[in-house]
């Protein structure tokens, strides 16, 4: 590698020891820059990003398998894994950090106040999702690899009994303060809603669903959010494949509409759209639409409020803790009026 220091960013760009991994790559680095948990590269081939390995060595086999395999099914923009000099996936610094090179594009993220960004971003999902659905040979070593997703029951339990820890907590504490009240005071509310989600998991088709899944090798990529989609010349990149999973692909649109409805206020004519604009590409059985209403039903930021309260120190519990919890509530009623409307579901 040839890295030309003159255009090297000061302040935001890579340390000493970062800087030795480049060495490892048969490219050019003009220049590099401090992003989110990573460092941007500007080469002669491109962008690349340059990310610490927080990831066992047998997933990044994985995504170095995956991207390959998208690539093959018409999925072009993917943040594929760069091999170093030696042909490792991965490059270790003196002090024994490791990191990869990826992949990386010029463009901008989805942005969800555009709801042609929106429906884009669901057009590109139902490819990412055929994708991961082709079959492979059923004794190709990287397939076993792919860890299955949790079991949701075991989780929404484990949830469950957490939030009920921190209400008997709060209960015997003296002196509560502002936070602690509000969040009692709508405990029983939101933690009805909590059991409600659980009990119709129960009574669903989650068990046939979860095991067809993982039986036909259903892949999900784990974390399909506005950030990890890009917006570029060339069309949709799909970038950040590190949580991929066997499980039932719907979670991946459960998770993208959550995370667009939170900002839209719950917006039913949108939040149909979106449905409708991934069914008429991939479309879903009643059992799947059924999980996707009982995902939503559950108060998932309800337990991570109560959560974080239950890792804090708890003797002085920050403003935006509050304003949180609050938000939380009103999102609440407003997402149980958006299940009644499109999905008939009722807590």
């Amino acid at each position: 590698i040839r890295l030309n220091m003159d255009f090297l960013f000061t302040g935001e760009s890579m340390r000493d020891n970062e800087l030795t991994i480049l060495d490892q790559y048969d490219i050019e680095v003009k220049n590099t820059r401090k992003v989110r948990d990573a460092y941007l590269c500007e080469s002669n081939q491109g962008l690349y990003l340059i990310k610490e390995m927080k990831c066992s060595e047998k997933r990044m086999t994985v995504l170095e398998w995956l991207g390959a395999h998208l690539q093959e099914h018409k999925c072009a923009q993917i943040d594929r894994i760069l091999k170093n000099k030696e042909g490792a996936l991965f490059s270790t610094t003196e002090d024994g950090a490791k990191y990869f090179l990826k992949k990386w594009f010029q463009g901008r993220e989805c942005d969800v106040q555009r709801e042609r960004d929106v429906l884009d971003a669901v057009a590109n999902l139902t490819r990412i999702h055929k994708a991961m659905s082709e079959p492979v040979s059923p004794n190709n070593p990287q397939v076993e690899k792919v860890l299955p997703g949790k079991d949701l029951r075991q989780e929404y339990f484990r949830h469950n009994r957490e939030m009920k820890k921190v209400r008997s907590f709060m209960r015997d504490k003296v002196g509560k303060g502002e936070f602690e009240l509000a969040f009692l005071q709508h405990f029983d509310a939101m933690y009805d809603c909590a059991s409600s989600a659980l009990a119709a998991l129960n009574e669903s088709d989650y068990d046939t669903l979860y095991q067809e899944s993982i039986y036909q090798h259903r892949m999900v990529h784990g974390d399909y959010n506005y950030h990890n989609i890009l917006f570029t010349q060339a069309g949709i990149a799909t970038t950040n494949f590190e949580h991929v999973q066997e499980n039932i692909q719907i979670t991946d649109f459960y998770y993208f509409l959550r995370k667009v409805m939170e900002k839209h206020h719950w917006d039913e004519r949108l939040g149909n759209k979106m449905i409708e604009y991934y069914q008429s590409r991939l479309p879903l059985r009643k059992g799947e639409l059924q999980y996707i209403a009982i995902c939503l039903a559950y108060p998932e930021k309800f337990w991570k409020v109560a959560n974080s309260y239950n890792r804090s120190n708890k003797v002085w519990i920050p403003a935006k803790n509050l304003e949180k919890l609050e938000l939380v509530i009103k999102q609440n009623e407003e997402k149980k009026r958006f299940l009644k409307t499109i999905f008939s579901f009722q807590l």
